[in-house]
């Protein structure tokens, strides 16, 4: 849908409703610009604008396509499509939406498509609006609008990010195992915002370079410097990332390491166990038998009780004891 046209010349809207396509296009050809602004249009809203301003077909067409890396590109007419990643951080979710902003720069106007809802522009036609002499530079004042609005949109993004990766971080490094399928999501979205902002530098050196308004580059210059700030946060995110996820792995193969031991322990115990009362079984098994040796030497209870009783207790603390020792030598070598 069309969300609004305007006509600006000497520096100042010269309506206050929106206009139609057509007498936008009329418009054009009395001096100043025109601004368009559409969100995710139709095919039919994207043809009439094509006719009407004399677009391009393929960047018509580049408009329509998600793309995943910025670019800016040249077009027949003076006219440049430029295209642009925006980002918004999500706190329910804990997740990163990102949108796409596709800007058709001409001498006389300034059309721009927009896909997914981090996406909005009505701040920079505000803020611009309010500032006529920037409006009197013509198109690009309005690229430039745009510009240091998606890229001002970085910044809650990058900070909700390493609120993130430092809870991660925490957990990591207190000895506790955080989950693994957190660390590999963060740093997929990590990866992702570092593809919205990293191709956009070469596309701001192109835009200084071919910057018709000398009393603008001051402006271009400072959306790069706080991009070029961006982008190394966001590396270094990246890369904080992946040691936290080798980290993890460490601590997950500390932890395995720490459960095989006691498991060997607990079979050693058990190995002892069996071993021992093997021929105890094995004698009781034999005193059951009723022997006429046993029977005619064994008669009283306190035979029975020394011979039968005592011969169970015995090795049970002899075992108690040795277990004893082994516990104590184990804390002594930790």
């Amino acid at each position: 849908m069309i969300i609004d046209c305007a006509y600006y010349r000497d520096g100042r809207r010269q309506h206050v409703e929106a206009m139609s396509v057509a007498d936008a296009a009329a418009s054009c050809r009395a001096g100043g610009f025109v601004w368009l602004g559409m969100y995710e249009p139709t095919a039919e809203e994207l043809t009439e604008v094509r006719e009407s301003f004399g677009l391009h077909e393929l960047a018509v067409e580049d408009a329509q396509t998600f793309h995943l890396r910025p670019k800016v590109e040249p077009y027949e007419g003076d006219v440049r499509l430029v295209i642009l990643r925006t980002a918004r951080y999500d706190d329910e979710r804990e997740e990163v939406d990102f949108g796409e902003v596709s800007v058709f720069v001409g001498p006389a106007f300034v059309i721009t498509v927009r896909q997914g809802v981090a996406s909005d522009l009505h701040g920079a036609r505000i803020r611009l609006e309010q500032r006529p002499e920037l409006l009197e530079c013509g198109t690009s004042s309005v690229l430039w609008a745009i510009l240091d609005q998606v890229v001002d949109g970085y910044g809650p993004v990058v900070a909700e990010l390493e609120r993130d990766i430092e809870e991660v971080e925490r957990t990591v490094f207190a000895g506790s195992v955080a989950p693994t399928e957190r660390i590999y999501f963060l740093r997929r979205e990590v990866t992702d915002f570092y593809r919205a902002v990293h191709p956009l530098l070469a596309v701001l050196a192109t835009l200084e370079r071919g910057a018709r308004d000398t009393d603008l580059l001051p402006y271009f210059r400072d959306v790069h410097d706080h991009l070029v700030l961006v982008n190394e946060e966001v590396a270094a995110q990246r890369d904080l990332l992946a040691t936290v996820l080798e980290a993890n792995m460490a601590v997950i193969g500390v932890e395995q390491t720490k459960v095989s031991v006691r498991q060997n322990a607990t079979i050693e115990q058990l190995t002892i166990l069996a071993t021992v009362f093997l021929p105890l079984t094995f004698v009781t098994g034999f005193f059951g038998q009723n022997f006429a040796w046993l029977v005619d030497h064994i008669g009283a209870e306190w035979d029975f009780l020394v011979l039968g009783v005592g011969g169970l207790l015995v090795p049970c603390i002899a075992l108690a004891i040795w277990f004893r020792r082994q516990r104590a030598a184990r804390r002594e070598a930790a």
